[in-house]
């Protein structure tokens, strides 16, 4: 099991790791040894998420999910492929991590004091100037 959140862990069942050949530094190692790591994660269909966080891991993950709903984490910046696999792993925690802490709720800024008065001051000089454009009979006495 990998511990995520108290409230969270994950069955190492449900995460598929397929090793592939990099690009990148390493010289001749690069063309024989397999080091990239290539990480899959079925989010839709896993007991461990709860529906929000598996609604936040969607909306967070963006072009790395696909459209059968498996996350899909490539780590190759390192020579070893024990590395690799360890990045990959902590990525997919960070992921899962970022995605169980519930959004901030936004709160609307009120209008301060200061702005309310220059507000209301501005619609007493407009006021003042319609009132002043307005045609007054002239009494003839």
């Amino acid at each position: 099991m990998i511990h995520i959140t108290p409230t969270i862990a994950i069955n190492e069942n449900e995460i598929k790791l397929n090793f592939i050949r990099s690009s990148g530094p390493g010289g001749q190692n690069v063309n024989k040894v397999a080091t990239a790591v290539q990480l899959r994660f079925d989010v839709k269909n896993s007991p461990s998420l709860s529906d929000e966080v598996r609604d936040r891991l969607i909306r967070l993950a963006g072009d790395k999910m696909t459209k059968d709903g498996i996350l899909i984490i490539q780590a190759r910046r390192f020579r070893k492929q024990e590395r690799n696999r360890q990045d990959a792993m902590d990525r997919l925690i960070k992921f899962v991590q970022k995605a169980s802490e519930p959004p901030k709720a936004h709160i609307k800024p009120k209008p301060t004091r200061a702005s309310k008065e220059r507000i209301l001051a501005a619609k007493r000089r407009r006021s003042e100037l319609k009132r002043t454009r307005q045609w007054v009979p002239v009494s003839e006495d």
